[in-house]
């Protein structure tokens, strides 16, 4: 994993989904518009605390990314589990249970 830390800015639903879509193809050079990305909403005593994504490729590949809303990071994973980057967001999208 790299040390450091990259910023974001995503204001929007689309525009977070879309980054975390591009960083975990990135991963594994899979192209972005073939693949499939899932998200599941994560809970913290009954509030909406982050969102879980993962991307399904070939061969049975997941990746997954988390963003977690109270901490402003989205935390990226390969294949095997480990973290691979962090992301601060210095602008996020508003976190409804109808987004996720």
């Amino acid at each position: 994993m790299d040390n450091a830390l990259e910023t974001a800015t995503l204001k929007t639903w689309e525009e977070l989904r879309w980054f975390v879509l591009e960083k975990l193809c990135a991963q594994d050079g899979l192209d972005p518009q073939q693949a499939q990305l899932l998200e599941q909403p994560l809970r913290r005593q009954g509030q909406l605390a982050g969102v879980l994504f993962e991307l399904r490729g070939p061969r049975r590949l997941r990746t997954q990314a988390i963003w977690a809303c109270p901490d402003r990071r989205i935390y990226l994973y390969n294949s095997a589990g480990e973290r691979t980057a962090v992301v601060r967001l210095t602008a996020w999208p508003k976190l409804k249970d109808e987004a996720a």
